[in-house]
C-alpha cells in the first residue's frame, strides 16, 4: 500500500477516535435523559465539549479534501517523496489541532490548520504535474 492510502487510513482512525472523545465529552455534559433523546433540538455545546464537535466538524472537512488528493495521486499515479511527506504533515496537523482547539491555542490553532490545509493542496498540485 502507497504512503498516502496508509496515512489516509490512519487519518480515518483518528476521525474515529476524535468522534468518540467528542460524543464522551458531549454525553457527559447533556446528560443520558438528552443524549439518548430524539434531539429535535439540538443542544448547545459548550466548553471542551463543544469545541471537540467543532474539531471533529473541521476534520470532516480537510478529510474530504484529503481523500481527493490522496485519490488523484495514487489513481494517477503520481506518488512521490514530495506527495508522501504532504500526506505526513497533513496527519501531523491533524493531530496537532485537535488540543490546538481543544486548549485554545491562539493563534497556532489557525497556524496548524494552514499547514495541513497546504500541504493537502500541495499534494493536489502535484499529482497535476
Amino acid at each position: 500500500m502507497s504512503t498516502e492510502l496508509t496515512v489516509l487510513a490512519l487519518a480515518a482512525l483518528l476521525q474515529g477516535l476524535q468522534f468518540a472523545a467528542y460524543s464522551i465529552a458531549a454525553n457527559r455534559q447533556v446528560g443520558p435523559k438528552v443524549a439518548m433523546g430524539p434531539r429535535d433540538q439540538a443542544p448547545m455545546l459548550t466548553g471542551t465539549a463543544g469545541r471537540l464537535q467543532r474539531a471533529l466538524n473541521n476534520h470532516f472537512e480537510g478529510l474530504i479534501l484529503f481523500a481527493i488528493a490522496v485519490l488523484v495521486t495514487v489513481a494517477g499515479g503520481q506518488a512521490s517523496a514530495l506527495t508522501a511527506a504532504c500526506a505526513w504533515i497533513y496527519l501531523g496537523a491533524r493531530l496537532l489541532y485537535i488540543p490546538a482547539y481543544v486548549l485554545g491555542w491562539v493563534p497556532w490553532r489557525s497556524v496548524i490548520w494552514a499547514l495541513g490545509f497546504a500541504a493537502t493542496m500541495l499534494m493536489i498540485l502535484a499529482s497535476l504535474i
